[in-house]
């Protein structure tokens, strides 16, 4: 039996059956709800480890669910819906969400992507390690960032940005590359790369003093200033 607990929020109740039999198959605790405002209360009961997350839901709908999660929490989301819409997969992702699969969908890709989000989650990181540039910090075990000693907010999507920026340790990153490795997407998937850009910029507002550490490298991506 898998530790980690999952929470389905899904309305179309043959779906989120097929769901829960099949993560239960794989050792997977599972909970599904039918409507937004009973997921949202068994999330701040049960404290899931990632919530499977229709859009479409009566009484809450998925995006305001994100929303409202994503003020005091980094649980991470899988959103699944029959929107194939591009705005609509990027409007879920701003909301907060960490992957994103549409209906139709193969139940094999569901599991693969939860795998592939609870690997990134659980345990890469390094205990007690801080990221240094100048006068930026990036603590990875407190899922902190302060700037000049002063801690600031960052969103998830923003921490997670800048975590691979560091981690290239000066490299160029290309956008494709760095929508890879946030929110796991495989180039397939599409998602149009100007996400990175609007995320670089709302990340260089946050920066204030230290926004020119992150370098634009014209027609390819990316980098890290460290010195």
């Amino acid at each position: 039996m898998n530790n980690e607990k999952i929470l389905v929020v899904e309305d179309e109740k043959s779906l989120s059956k097929l769901l829960k039999y099949n993560l239960e198959k794989e050792g997977y605790r599972t909970i599904v709800c039918n409507d937004g405002e009973a997921g949202l209360a068994a999330f701040r009961k049960e404290k899931p480890s990632l919530v499977i997350l229709d859009l479409m839901l009566p009484k809450l709908d998925g995006y305001e669910f994100c929303k409202i999660v994503r003020q005091d929490s980094k649980t991470p989301i899988l959103i699944l819906t029959a929107r194939k819409e591009e705005v609509d997969r990027i409007l879920g992702l701003e909301m907060g969400a960490d992957d994103y699969v549409t209906k139709p969908f193969s139940v094999r890709e569901v599991l693969a992507r939860i795998k592939a989000i609870l690997r990134r989650v659980s345990g890469s990181e390094t205990p007690n390690a801080v990221l240094r540039a100048g006068g930026l910090e990036l603590d990875l075990e407190k899922y902190e960032s302060r700037l000049n000693g002063k801690p600031f907010t960052l969103r998830s999507k923003e921490f997670e940005f800048l975590k691979c920026l560091f981690s290239a340790r000066g490299k160029v990153l290309t956008r494709d590359e760095l929508l890879e490795k946030v929110w796991g997407y495989d180039k397939s998937m599409e998602i149009d790369t100007r996400t990175v850009d609007q995320h670089i910029a709302r990340l260089r507002e946050k920066l204030g003093s230290e926004a020119g550490r992150i370098v634009t490298v014209k027609n390819v991506g990316y980098r890290l200033k460290l010195d």
